[in-house]
């Protein structure tokens, strides 16, 4: 079988666009190269600019070149009997047969691979399947990106790649990857079978590389087994062995052997005294450390030093889970290499972060797939992530689009759960985890996940005193979210598709069906009464899509001005967002039907939730068959689902408590399926003072912004910890940064720039903000990132900024515009140097870009959160009732701790050196802004006129490209 590797240039996209270039690379089934042939084509419409700035192919290459026809007359015999490749080979099929059509050739109608679906199967874990990207990480050289000679070669290398992971797999792998896909109707299932039928002919299986259990092959093994890391006699050892500078002195030589040009910092040498201090005279310690200091390692030596000394369990929590990757891929395998003693550390996350084993073999061996297209890949890519896996977390995998709805069916979930009566128990990646933090001397946990724990009544992690929170400037919002409640459309939708699609599909009918074989004397009596309750779901259908089109209504209205007086705090955000905040004396007129609505959604949910829960429980005690039980399982954990939607839904609609802000949020867009409802505590202070500083004996908070102007009073406010400093009982620490910043960062604020009027909708402003962003990128090459606290002004600024810079090769990249993935984006950023990247919200922090890549930074806004947001407005409300003045007491502090993080994205290594460009003058001419600029770490600060930023820049930026310092 001979592989044909096809990549074609175009003038675009469109039906009526043409091929410019076309490669092509002829393979044996060695995957040997025998034949290549590329070749211009003339096209009769010119090439477009945009794709002469992508391809570099322009009218004058193409002049010469001959037609397609002469072209087609040498490509249509190398590609006959041949398997066509390519990177999305749908597109370069379907330029390649409407060119076939054209001159008069029959189609290519033989079989196709796509390499960016083989790569998605046999690499689950690739964080991108662009061409450039791809090579790139495989170590193919691929000079000429976007030229079809040098793509189809590219092409070719990395279908040879695939090729030969595919013959490394396991054989019941390929397999599996063969039944799932289907190779009577699928290509690549046509290829599986292809190389299962050859793997089938070679030597016996490898049993030592791999666990084999209920046909699947998989890397991890027995949870079970898991050890301590030190015996007794080894634990006692450690705790005698070492004073703790004499440990440090140890890591630090180690660590200085491994890591090229490792120097000491003395703002991590205080933070480790400062935390095994905390730690000794059990304290609680706040300890702002900026970038740079190498916080990571600054609390896990200590804590691994003081927690295996007292034999005490230290939990670490982040916010991001990319954070705990990073703890987990980087920071911990470091330690391992130098510690003087063994220790353990986990990772434990959400349960819905890992997989059920026994959910996922099921829809396997049904091949259950609601999408049939998307979902195939999914799960084939999930059967080949299962040989590479320790952990079966989902944050291993990169989904497709319809791969996150495919993982709710098949996550780990409590409701759901057989615990020991499961096949898989002694293999479930959730159990694993939990064992693992069980006998951890370190956990690392998630914001999140210390709030279910909590509402678990502490079930889920194990027992610990020491807590250490990293991005601890995010502990206040996340505790809202889980001490609070919230519902939306999906919330009941979801589980009802998944229980009772219609008539004849869904979990429920499937039951139905497989009662109908048992011979069990209530059989019968069983079907009819889940007969009984299948009509209901129609019902229920019909009366929640009623009640969120009425809170739809109610909204969209209320941001109109319909019914303002009404409906107080309604509004309408940026790009179509709706707000509407509910008060218990003065609900909107509208509200007592909505009511009475839910007491229709109450009555059905409750006949569903009811006969189902007994006869699920009749089931269970009465049958043996382990796929009934298993269905019966899942069933139960789905319907438990409606109860708990059901129950939130009652106390959101009562909006009667107080202490609780209660508000809908919704989209233009999505309209009634995308309504929110939110109920979240006003003040979480107490509630965070009683779970963790009055429960545990030291807890140490660090970030790189907790303090406001050098002062800790905001944060300790925030998190409940008023006072505790003065009872001795808090200790606060700012570190001094490590970096430089006179040297290394120059603020400029243009004195002579409008003050923007409204949120976002200025065309002036805008206009000037484009001219001078244009003027800034063109000095810097790209190399920028641009802050914007508002999506629609980000729309705005992003077409004319664009069209101003495409004629110096400078892209511009839009988040929510050329993508929504942040990873994504900033990998795109970094990828090609002369870039701009405009970023709201998700950018102002976590997003590292070391080096040249990151050279200017604007901040179009200050920061502060819209003072109509109802969790806001309540805030203000309680500080009102105090006497105190909330601007000062929680804007400005919020606003200037998100303007830190956003400095922060600047200076990330001791060799970074930018700008930083503030467009809002409010810095300077506010009484305000002195809180904002003296909160900074004392970077050279310069105010000027707009059309001096340009040569100032230029001053500053040029001793280091000549190697002299300032």
């Amino acid at each position: 079988m001979n592989y044909a590797v096809l990549d074609l240039e175009t003038t675009g996209h469109g039906a009526g666009d043409e091929i410019i270039q076309v490669g092509l690379v002829l393979m044996d089934e060695d995957m040997k190269v025998v034949r290549t042939y590329s070749s211009f084509v003339k096209p009769t419409i010119p090439i477009p600019a945009f794709i002469t700035g992508l391809t570099g192919i322009d009218d004058s290459m193409t002049a010469d070149a001959p037609e397609l026809e002469e072209v087609l007359l040498e490509v249509v015999p190398l590609l006959s009997d041949s398997v066509l490749v390519a990177h999305n080979v749908g597109f370069d099929a379907g330029f390649l047969n409407a060119a076939l059509d054209r001159c008069g050739y029959v189609s290519f109608d033989g079989r196709r691979l796509d390499t960016i679906g083989l790569l998605r199967i046999l690499y689950p874990t690739l964080t991108t399947y662009q061409l450039g990207a791809v090579t790139e990480v495989f170590g193919i050289a691929h000079d000429r990106h976007h030229q079809a000679d040098s793509d189809a070669m590219a092409t070719a290398e990395l279908f040879a790649a695939c090729c030969r992971k595919l013959e490394s797999l396991p054989l019941l792998t390929i397999q599996r990857l063969a039944q799932i896909l289907g190779d009577e109707t699928d290509d690549l299932g046509w290829l599986m079978s292809q190389f299962a039928l050859k793997k089938e002919m070679q030597s016996a299986i490898d049993m030592d590389a791999y666990a084999y259990f209920r046909q699947f092959a998989m890397k991890a093994g027995d949870w079970t087994e898991e050890q301590h890391p030190r015996g007794e006699d080894e634990q006692a050892a450690s705790a005698a062995d070492w004073t703790f500078p004499a440990f440090l002195d140890h890591i630090k030589t180690g660590i200085a052997a491994i890591v090229p040009g490792y120097e000491e910092r003395e703002p991590q040498n205080m933070m480790f005294q400062e935390v095994i201090d905390a730690f000794e005279a059990e304290r609680h310690l706040l300890i702002e450390a900026g970038t740079g200091t190498g916080k990571s390692l600054g609390y896990l030596i200590p804590a691994l030093y003081y927690g295996v000394q007292h034999n005490k369990k230290i939990v670490v929590s982040t916010h991001t889970i990319n954070l705990q990757e990073q703890l987990r891929s980087r920071d911990l395998p470091l330690l391992l290499a130098v510690m003087p003693y063994p220790f353990k550390a986990a990772v434990f996350k959400g349960r819905g972060n890992y997989l059920c084993l026994r959910k996922f073999e099921n829809k396997v061996n049904m091949r259950d797939f609601q999408a049939p297209a998307e979902d195939r890949i999914t799960a084939a890519q999930m059967v080949v992530w299962l040989s590479e896996s320790d952990h079966g977390d989902q944050e291993e995998l990169n989904f497709g689009n319809r791969g996150a709805d495919f993982w709710s069916v098949v996550a780990s979930d409590a409701d759901s759960c057989l615990n020991r009566s499961c096949p898989w128990f002694k293999r479930c990646y959730y159990h694993r985890a939990k064992q693992e933090a069980n006998i951890a001397d370190v956990v690392i946990t998630n914001h999140s996940m210390l709030f279910t724990d909590i509402r678990a009544d502490h079930r889920l992690l194990p027992g610990y005193e020491h807590l250490i929170l990293d991005e601890a400037h995010h502990l206040e919002d996340v505790a809202g979210k889980h001490l609070g409640t919230q519902v939306s459309y999906y919330s009941i939708q979801q589980p009802v598709f998944r229980l009772c699609k219609d008539a004849r599909n869904g979990q429920l009918i499937a039951l139905n069906s497989r009662l109908a074989n048992e011979n069990v004397e209530q059989t019968q009596k069983w079907r009819e009464e889940i007969d009984e309750v299948v009509p209901v779901f129609g019902e229920l259908r019909d009366e929640w899509d009623r009640l969120f089109e009425l809170l739809y209504g109610l909204m969209s209205a209320g941001a109109s001005g319909a019914r303002n007086a009404a409906q107080d705090g309604a509004g309408s955000g940026e790009a179509g967002q709706y707000v509407l905040r509910l008060r218990g004396g003065k609900l909107p007129e509208l509200w007592k039907e909505a009511q009475l609505i839910e007491e229709a959604v109450h009555g059905y949910l409750s006949q569903i939730v009811r006969p189902l829960d007994k006869v699920f429980a009749a089931i269970k005690e009465e049958i043996d068959d382990p796929g009934i039980a298993a269905l019966v399982t899942d069933l139960s954990g789905t319907v438990k689902d409606l109860a708990r939607a059901r129950d939130d839904l009652r106390q959101f609609m009562k909006a009667d408590q107080t202490d609780t802000v209660y508000w809908l949020e919704a989209s233009s867009v999505s309209r009634a399926k995308s309504v929110q409802l939110y109920a979240v505590p006003a003040d979480v202070s107490s509630q965070l003072r009683t779970y963790f500083f009055d429960a545990k004996r030291s807890v140490i908070m660090t970030s790189a912004t907790l303090s406001v102007q050098k002062s800790f009073q905001y944060a300790c406010e925030q998190l409940g910890l008023a006072g505790e400093e003065e009872a001795g009982r808090l200790k606060t620490v700012q570190l001094p940064s490590p970096f430089n910043y006179r040297e290394q960062a120059l603020v400029i604020i243009p004195r002579n720039f409008p003050v923007l009027k409204g949120a976002s909708g200025d065309p002036m402003f805008n206009e000037l903000l484009v001219k001078s962003l244009t003027e800034t990128a063109i000095e810097t090459k790209g190399r920028m990132l641009v802050l914007f606290t508002s999506y629609k002004m980000l729309k705005q600024v992003y077409e004319p900024l664009k069209e101003a810079l495409v004629h110096h090769d400078i892209q511009v990249l839009g988040q929510g515009i050329d993508s929504s993935n942040r990873s994504k984006l900033t990998r795109r950023f970094q990828q090609q140097a002369a870039s701009v990247l405009l970023g709201t919200s998700s950018f102002w922090e976590g997003v590292d870009i070391p080096g040249d890549a990151l050279t200017c930074l604007a901040i179009v806004r200050l920061p502060f959160q819209p003072p109509n947001h109802p969790l806001v407005e309540a805030k203000s409300e309680l500080l009102q009732e105090q006497k105190q003045n909330p601007f000062m007491k929680l804007s400005i502090p919020q606003a200037v701790i998100r303007f830190k993080q956003g400095f922060g994205r600047l200076v990330r290594t001791g060799s970074d050196r930018g700008i930083v460009l503030i467009y809002d003058t409010r810095v300077i001419d506010t009484y305000y802004g002195k809180y904002f600029l003296y909160s900074l770490p004392g970077p050279k600060i310069e105010t000027m006129h707009v059309d001096q930023i340009v040569p100032r820049m230029r001053e500053w930026l040029t001793p280091r490209e000549e190697g002299v310092e300032l």
